[in-house]
């Protein structure tokens, strides 16, 4: 109703009115002119006050990108509010999305505030959030016309995972490349200190250290680390969703920790100037290309929060492509309750890449059951399904992939440095 109608009030205050004075003509008694007399005014004034304006609402929202847990005010915009005396907003609830106030009820008097009521929403989950339907009403002076209630569709926000506290100590394994803070483990041309050691043929003059040089009698020169950074492959697995979210400072899926722990791996390794790339398995098979830089982490984090949970229509892991060259360090972000996972880390270690698999399954995560099916077969399957997933992991590790649950700061220090001594042992080559 995008039109000025009269009010229920405003036709009971007529009503009254009219029946009291009929029966004041009818009957010859006053009295019952003065009781209705309140009425008729009221009534008198809605008339005289009749809106001629036509207003138009909008919903916006001051932020439509947001991390987990932030918040931001869903403003009510009303192009021409001259007639427009009370507002009334009915907000309805969507999943994961909390407001205030609670019950996304909310008037106010216009003469009493500068603007529209706001109605603050806090995202509690990653992903694209879609916020409830509102009904908007607009009420005359004195309540003698309202205009709408109008339907306004839900705005939709971006609202990004959640950056968990992460830090890491440790160098990456085979830093390649020009830029970054991970030192390289081979000396180049570099401006930090690696080592003094004797002169050799071809070595650079500029480089003669004099000093030990004139106390041992034997030239010496000193050498620098090569100026390199580290490519990193993060392989986030999107195959399912285990467990029951809650949202941010609740109860966490599988997808939940493995979407949070990639962000925070990501934002790490960008802002230490490393190159990052991303590969998703998943419905969507969302893929970044290698880069650096906070415009890269921003295009990583949206990638991330377009991820939904199922399978591709075709799915052969033997042919996937990862786009990993030498010396990249691949993080695999999986519950690894899939069989395909299992074969791409097995892939990727055969290739001679560092891999390190972080386990994202809660240890507290409880299958869905399907209505119908026995409890006792299904928590039967269950346990067989986890030694299964025992057993996978083992043969993974067997095969020099490390793995790790995710637990924060610190989670991926000592796998980095057994993976750095590793690569830093010599290899047989066949000539």
């Amino acid at each position: 109703m995008n039109s000025w109608q009269p009010t229920a009030a405003l036709g009971r205050a007529l009503l009254v009115g009219a029946i009291g004075v009929g029966f004041a003509v009818l009957f010859g008694d006053p009295v019952l002119v003065v009781l209705v007399a309140p009425m008729l005014l009221l009534a008198a004034l809605g008339l005289l006050n009749r809106p001629s304006s036509s207003p138009r609402v909008e919903v916006q929202l001051d932020h439509v990108t947001l991390h987990e847990g932030q918040g931001t005010r869903s403003r009510l915009l009303i192009d021409d509010t001259t007639d427009v005396e009370y507002v009334t907003r009915v907000a309805a609830h969507a999943p994961y999305v909390a407001m205030h106030p609670a019950s996304g009820h909310l008037g106010v008097l216009l003469g009493e505030v500068e603007e529209p009521p706001a109605i603050e929403v806090s995202p509690r989950r990653w992903g694209v959030r879609i916020l409830g339907e509102e009904k908007v009403g607009l009420t005359g002076p004195w309540a003698g016309y309202r205009w709408g209630p109008v339907l306004l569709p839900g705005r939709s926000m971006w609202v990004l995972p959640s950056t968990a506290p992460f830090d890491s100590r440790a160098e990456a394994p085979h830093p390649v490349g020009l830029v970054g803070r991970h030192r390289s483990t081979r000396p180049g041309e570099g401006t930090e200190f690696a080592d003094i050691r004797p002169f050799h043929a071809g070595d650079r003059l500029r480089r003669i250290n004099w000093r030990v040089s004139l106390r041992s009698d034997v030239l010496h020169v000193v050498t620098s680390r090569a100026e390199q950074d580290t490519g990193v492959l993060l392989v986030v697995d999107a195959l399912a969703d285990h467990g029951r979210s809650e949202g941010i400072g609740g109860t966490q899926s599988s997808l939940d920790v493995t979407v949070r722990a990639a962000t925070a791996v990501a934002e790490h390794y960008v802002r230490s100037g490393d190159r990052v790339s991303l590969r998703v398995i998943g419905a969507d098979q969302e893929v970044v290309g290698y880069g650096a830089g906070a415009r890269h982490l921003r295009l990583i984090q949206g990638r991330l929060t377009r991820i939904r949970p199922g399978e591709p229509r075709y799915l052969v892991a033997e042919r996937m492509q990862f786009r990993a060259t030498a010396g990249t360090v691949v993080v695999v972000l999986s519950p690894m309750l899939a069989n395909a996972m299992g074969t791409v880390v097995a892939l990727l270690a055969s290739r001679g890449l560092p891999v390190m698999v972080i386990d994202t399954l809660p240890p507290d995560v409880v299958p869905a059951v399907i209505e119908g099916t026995d409890p006792v077969v299904a928590s039967l399957a269950w346990r067989m399904r986890r030694i299964e997933r025992e057993q996978q992991l083992a043969r993974l590790a067997g095969l020099g992939c490390p793995v790790v649950a995710w637990r924060g700061p610190g989670t991926l220090d000592d796998v980095l440095r057994r993976l750095a001594r590793r690569a830093q042992l010599p290899r047989a080559g066949a000539r």
